[in-house]
């Protein structure tokens, strides 16, 4: 589908929606985006420093598997 038959498309159904119904769906476009001025990027650094600790934990066996936790989860 080509951008301009989604803006048509999207354009028709807009007006159908409530007030509160396009708020929130303002939201969820300004979420897509990262656009909220309160959400602070981190630096390059600061998550390259955060992806080697990660690892370090891996390597440490500091982790849980995915099959563990789907069966803790299972417990909720």
């Amino acid at each position: 589908m080509t951008a301009t038959a989604i803006k048509k498309q999207f354009d028709s159904y807009l007006p159908l929606l409530s007030a509160k119904q396009q708020t929130l769906l303002l939201e969820m476009v300004k979420s897509f985006l990262n656009v909220d001025k309160d959400t602070k990027r981190i630096s390059r650094k600061q998550y390259n420093k955060e992806i080697n600790e990660a690892i370090a934990r891996i390597e440490k066996g500091n982790f849980v598997s995915h099959k563990d936790a789907i069966k803790e989860l299972s417990k909720w």
